[in-house]
């Protein structure tokens, strides 16, 4: 458990250990969720980061990809496709 004191301009000093956990920077943003137990104060960026891992469990096999070359080699080909479509009207 850590403490934190309030100034009187309402600010706190988040202490590191919660920094390092909760994986926050300099100029990073937090968000303060209300719920029945209390409120939880969460970085939204990892937090958007989790849910977006979440979406895309599982597309890998999915999609046959095993290795980094595999990843490379997909980007490799929806860039080919992409710029074929963009220059196809100046054929």
């Amino acid at each position: 458990m850590e403490l934190a004191k309030v100034t009187g301009n309402g600010q706190i000093t988040i202490p590191v250990s919660i920094r390092k956990r909760l994986g926050i920077k300099v100029g990073d943003k937090l968000m303060f969720i209300e719920n029945p137990e209390g409120v939880v104060i969460v970085n939204p960026t990892m937090m958007a980061l989790e849910k977006i891992g979440k979406a895309f469990e599982g597309e890998a096999e999915r999609l046959g990809l095993e290795t980094d070359d595999d990843v490379a080699a997909m980007v490799k080909e929806v860039r080919r496709g992409r710029w074929e479509k963009s220059n196809a009207c100046d054929a």
